[in-house]
């Protein structure tokens, strides 16, 4: 039997993770009883700039390295998602697909973003396809990086999701930081854990722990669409997304493997589909300069 240390300390206030990740250019927008922290980079006057989503139990920053590679030519906007991050959970606890997606449309109409290439990694590849169905004519191309939602193999839950769906354990990941298993958690979508930074673990240790983000995550896995039921109850209406789609997958990744990644190619009239074989679940995160080299080609047709 699988025994975990969880930490009796505290949650970490919003004021300290704010002076220790909140550096410029970080930014906060209040938006419906939230505080949404996002950053804005890259060329200013870009009227349509790359949207990125990252996954669950993620963060913004874990597009650090895509970043640093494209804003030089891009505008790129990023954010912490409800429920992650700094951006902390939503009062409501209503963590559906629409939710999301409705939520992103106001937050981009507050930045004044009339139309974006929007892209995402795992459930915020979800978000995205999601969104481009639901405001089709505010997106110009998608991005799918390892993204959930056409689950076509049994393969396991993360750890920490499978866990927070565990009556007896959702109890200890609401009311305590699970430092031990969130480490494990990093670990398992990295298909090398040679190349995880000891700074990296870390930071996703600390945002984890902002205060109703532990609460957020079980809350998430018990109700978002595609996690309680493993597919998508909309996976059948993604033909009909008709804008240009890039697909990139690890081919080692272990939660979402890589015959999603046809799947989706299959099912979408206009996409291209890149593989890399040295990556698990978090490509942009892992091999960046590899992973960005055909989003940079992808975004400048």
């Amino acid at each position: 039997m699988m025994k975990f240390n969880f930490s009796t300390k505290k949650p970490l206030g919003i004021e300290d993770l704010k002076e220790k990740y909140a550096q410029t250019p970080s930014q906060f927008l209040k938006l419906n009883n939230l505080e949404v922290h996002y950053r804005d980079e890259g060329i200013a006057d870009d009227k349509t700039p790359l949207v990125l989503l990252h996954g669950f139990g993620a963060h913004l920053y874990t597009f650090n390295s895509w970043v640093d590679r494209l804003s030089s030519e891009f505008r790129i906007i990023r954010l912490d998602l409800p429920g992650f991050g700094l951006t902390g959970a939503f009062p409501d606890a209503d963590y559906s697909t629409n939710r999301y997606t409705s939520f992103l449309k106001q937050f981009l109409t507050e930045l004044g973003v009339e139309k974006c290439i929007i892209g995402g990694n795992s459930m915020g590849g979800n978000i995205a396809w999601n969104f481009a169905l639901d405001y089709p004519n505010m997106v110009e191309k998608l991005v799918l990086i390892n993204a959930a939602g056409c689950r076509i193999t049994n393969k396991k839950l993360l750890m920490l999701t499978h866990l927070a769906r565990i009556p007896k354990i959702d109890y200890m990941i609401r009311n305590y930081a699970p430092s031990s298993v969130f480490k494990r958690t990093v670990q398992e979508v990295y298909a090398n854990r040679d190349r995880i930074h000891s700074k990296t673990v870390d930071r996703y240790i600390d945002l984890i722990k902002r205060e109703g983000n532990t609460k957020a995550m079980v809350d998430i896995s018990k109700t978002l669409e595609f996690v309680k039921d493993k597919v998508d109850p909309r996976i059948d209406e993604i033909s009909k997304i008709k804008q240009p789609i890039l697909i990139l997958w690890g081919q080692r990744d272990n939660v979402l493997p890589v015959a999603d990644a046809k799947q989706f190619y299959k099912n979408t009239p206009n996409s291209k589909l890149v593989i890399f074989d040295e990556a698990g679940h978090v490509p942009m995160e892992e091999i960046p300069k590899t992973s960005v080299e055909p989003l940079k080609q992808f975004l400048s047709e």
